[in-house]
């Protein structure tokens, strides 16, 4: 999730607070595919994710392109809230909130190993981890597009004088973060099966945080930023006596104000004068 919010604001310098109304999306098409085979229903969420990501580049991104941050930024709050509107009322139409997505449940299931129980799952979001960060960094280090995003998030005025098509660049970069919202859609939904229209909101607040925390202005700080929220949270949380488990958001939340009183730019930016927009 960090590296396809990283990637769009790379390239647009916008963050994309409805990247999690994506997820969701994906999630509900788990949900509403729950009688197909499990690679049918993970295609159709995939399909409808990353078209949906495609809409929202040529109607809305696209044209707003020339706007400043200020209005782009809205316009995603707008975004988010819109579709979470939607899965609204198409969840509650028979009264009830919440679409269980049984199909991806076997992957939820525990294996024993060494006498510890670990889900299925847990070694399939590692892997697919890796191997997305694998393939993201050959892509921008040894392909043309790639190459064509890096210039383009270090200089996009530059990068279009030397001839970089930049509705090519913008669009295979909000393709690419939706086909990656997808695949968190799917880890997601196999650890949550029950799909209602905050699905992924408090997953996304705690990225889009990391990502300001490790340094949105490259793909590997904002990732790392993420882990090193996701760690900060369990070992909060490991502390924290279970009756006070409550006060964990407000624990991790102070320690980000901490963080980012002395490192501005961001845990692992370049330096305190880096030029980084920050949220």
């Amino acid at each position: 999730m960090a590296v396809g919010i990283g990637l769009v604001f790379g390239v647009l310098r916008l963050v994309n607070f409805a990247y999690g109304q994506l997820v969701m999306a994906g999630a509900y098409t788990l949900a509403f595919t729950a009688s197909w085979p499990v690679a049918g229903s993970i295609a159709a969420c995939f399909a409808v994710v990353i078209g949906l990501s495609f809409l929202l580049e040529r109607a809305v991104f696209r044209p707003l392109r020339t706007q400043s941050p200020a209005v782009m930024l809205v316009t995603t709050f707008a975004i988010a809230f819109l579709l979470q509107s939607i899965a609204l009322i198409v969840d509650i139409r028979d009264g009830t909130i919440g679409e269980p997505a049984s199909s991806v449940a076997p992957l939820n299931q525990a294996i024993t190993i060494g006498g510890i129980d670990v889900r299925k799952v847990t070694f399939v979001a590692v892997g697919v981890a890796v191997v997305a960060l694998g393939l993201i960094a050959f892509l921008l280090g040894r392909t043309t597009i790639g190459l064509q995003m890096r210039a383009a998030a270090a200089d996009f005025r530059t990068a279009r004088l030397l001839g970089v098509r930049a509705d090519r660049v913008i669009g295979f970069a909000v393709l690419l973060s939706g086909a990656l919202a997808a695949i968190v859609a799917v880890i997601l939904t196999v650890q949550n099966p029950l799909v209602a229209p905050d699905f992924a909101l408090r997953d996304t607040i705690v990225v889009l945080v990391g990502v300001v925390v490790g340094g949105i202005d490259r793909l590997w700080t904002a990732t790392l930023g993420g882990f090193a929220i996701g760690f900060a949270s369990g070992v909060i949380n490991g502390a924290l006596p279970t009756d006070k488990s409550v006060f964990l958001p407000s624990a991790v939340f102070a320690l980000v104000i901490l963080v980012l009183l002395i490192r501005p730019a961001g845990l692992f930016a370049r330096g305190h004068g880096a030029l980084v927009e920050r949220v």
